[in-house]
């Protein structure tokens, strides 16, 4: 996955790009719109607003104006009009400054599955993967052409592991996305929807187990 940094702040770019880099991102940086609107694509966008060359909103109303490409608004700015005015001119989502860099690293995560989530429903029709097959439109599971029967909780974690087939996805991120991003509660009941979700799946290497790390669709079958 490939990240443009669009940060003028050589002290905020270069930590955040290496701990990109460790988090297994790819990363290029500009530190000006104009450079921004001149470079190559990218996967996701972290867009400062305090830029040399023109307001990072203004910004913002041009990449969206091009391109669906994910736009996480990264700023000093906490004022509540300026939060909502990202959101509506089309940022994916708005992280404030000082942050932790694991938050943020989730929330490109984060944003990254929804956007692909997205992405997925909004096409031809169901996903096929194998004998599977997921209609996010109408909630419905199939597996070999019979219906299975899901909880609500249950579709939306086959739907989340199914963005990116074989892909891993965290503990975390799954009790961020399924459950609630403030989740207080234990991660044990994602074992036990896991459980349940394979035993409807009729077959454990549908859902394969990271030890101590998550989960990931299988895509052998």
């Amino acid at each position: 996955m490939k990240i443009l940094v669009i940060e003028d702040d050589d002290a905020i770019a270069e930590p955040l790009g290496l701990g990109l880099r460790r988090e297994g991102f790819e990363v290029a940086r500009v530190s000006t719109a104009a450079a921004a609107l001149a470079a190559p694509p990218a996967d996701l966008l972290l867009l400062d607003l305090g830029l040399p060359d023109g307001h990072g909103f203004e910004l913002c109303r041009q990449l969206r104006a091009r391109s669906s490409v994910p736009i996480i608004i990264v700023t000093a700015r906490d004022d509540e009009i300026d939060r909502v005015t990202g959101l509506e001119i089309g940022a994916d989502d708005y992280v404030v400054k000082p942050f932790g860099f694991r938050e943020l690293a989730a929330r490109i995560r984060a944003v990254n599955r929804r956007s692909a989530a997205a992405a997925a429903t909004t096409g031809s029709g169901p996903q096929r993967i194998g004998e599977l097959e997921i209609d996010r439109r109408t909630h419905r599971v199939y597996l070999a052409g019979d219906e299975i029967a899901l909880t609500p909780k249950e579709f939306d974690l086959l739907a989340l592991l199914a963005v990116d087939p074989g892909a891993m996805v965290t503990r975390r991120d799954i009790l961020a996305e399924v459950w609630d991003p403030h989740w207080y509660g234990t991660s044990k009941t994602v074992d036990v929807h896991i459980a349940s979700l394979r035993k409807k799946l009729g077959h454990p290497d549908w859902i394969e187990t990271s030890r101590g790390v998550g989960f990931r669709l299988g895509i052998s079958q």
